[in-house]
């Protein structure tokens, strides 16, 4: 069997690359074993175009979102199912000190519907405990992410075009008009792994830093308003019926896949500071994003083997960016279109140089 590509991975990026590329006619298979506790199934989902301490826009918000929102409508269209939930978020002041840095950032620039209100006092909202107020940001909202990842699966499966099983390099050869994997052809093959690339001989080379997340699902007493996702420190994402969505943490010393005492805690007090209210924890999950150095994605062919690319990198942003990359990679591959330099892993050929420097130098 011939396809266009092979697709190894089906987590967000490796899902969305994938509907992308089936959308301009290219025939596709995807290669990905069934995992319950992946990153992508674990997260939230969140799209906050404005994040951090500084209060600084999400990088190239006003090019991602457009697409993303685009994508994740039309597949909503497509099955009849609500996916992307757009929500404002309400990101609470932690000092007086974080509302004059937000106040004075503010004045300088031009927010537009990024923005739609600013409190220098508690909005006075059941449960929330906010006294130096907060800003209510726009056109943020959550994905459901292991639903769309579900219906994406289900019909690859019911055109054959998945393989649920652990993709094995040593099956894998390349060929002068492309690679084989077993007795499948492909005109190149495209590596969607998350934090596994580590071990990819191909683009281990490439500077990921597997870093551990952990979430919580918590139920509350009441029911404090659901029209909204509420951030400081930790996110918190409305479920409906008074469940919450509490994550995430950051660990890269420890980047294994087991939820531990300390990580329910640390998010328990985090959430502790945002109400006043009692809650139970009714889940605890924990997965490893693919975190690189410079924040940017990893997208591009191998130096050296032009039919073997990779789509990874995207860390907690994958929601944001991957529609708006996976439409430009896909048309880079057909010539159509330049990736952009801050995405391309060519940016790291340094790397690769020393990489090979030293496979060569060993014995």
């Amino acid at each position: 069997m011939k396809y266009d590509f092979i697709v190894v991975g089906h987590g967000l990026a490796g899902a969305i690359l994938a509907e992308t590329l089936r959308s301009r006619g290219s025939k596709v298979l995807v290669i990905d074993e069934p995992k319950e506790n992946s990153a992508s199934r674990v997260a939230a989902g969140l799209l906050n175009p404005v994040a951090g301490k500084r209060f600084a826009k999400s990088w190239l918000a006003d090019t991602f979102i457009p697409t993303a929102d685009a994508f994740y409508t039309s597949l909503e269209a497509r099955y009849g199912q609500e996916l992307f939930f757009r929500k404002p978020i309400y990101k609470i002041f932690s000092s007086i000190e974080e509302q004059n840095t937000w106040m004075a950032k503010s004045a300088g620039g031009n927010w537009g519907d990024y923005i739609l209100a600013t409190h220098t006092q508690s909005i006075n909202q059941p449960g929330i405990d906010d006294p130096f107020g907060g800003i209510m940001i726009g056109r943020g909202g959550y994905l459901h992410v292991f639903a769309m990842l579900d219906l994406l699966t289900e019909d690859l499966l019911k055109q054959n075009l998945m393989l649920p099983e652990r993709f094995d390099m040593r099956e894998l050869q390349l060929t002068e008009s492309g690679v084989k994997y077993k007795s499948i052809e492909a005109a190149r093959l495209v590596f969607c792994e998350g934090y596994q690339v580590v071990h990819n001989p191909y683009f281990k080379w490439l500077p990921i830093q597997p870093t551990k997340g952990e979430v919580l699902e918590v139920q509350t007493e009441q029911n404090f308003s659901p029209e909204c996702i509420y951030n400081k420190a930790v996110y918190v994402v409305p479920e409906g019926a008074g469940r919450f969505i509490i994550g995430a943490t950051y660990d890269w010393r420890n980047p294994d896949e087991e939820p531990t005492p300390q990580g329910q805690e640390e998010l328990s007090e985090r959430f502790r500071q945002i109400t006043l209210q009692p809650f139970q924890v009714t889940g605890h999950w924990a997965g490893i994003r693919p975190a690189v150095r410079d924040r940017r994605p990893l997208v591009g062919m191998h130096p050296q083997y032009p039919q073997l690319g990779v789509f990874n990198g995207m860390g907690s942003k994958g929601v944001l960016m991957a529609p708006y990359l996976a439409r430009q990679f896909a048309a880079a591959l057909d010539g159509e279109e330049e990736l952009m330099p801050e995405i391309h892993i060519f940016r790291y050929l340094s790397l690769y140089y020393a990489y090979t420097d030293q496979q060569n130098l060993q014995p």
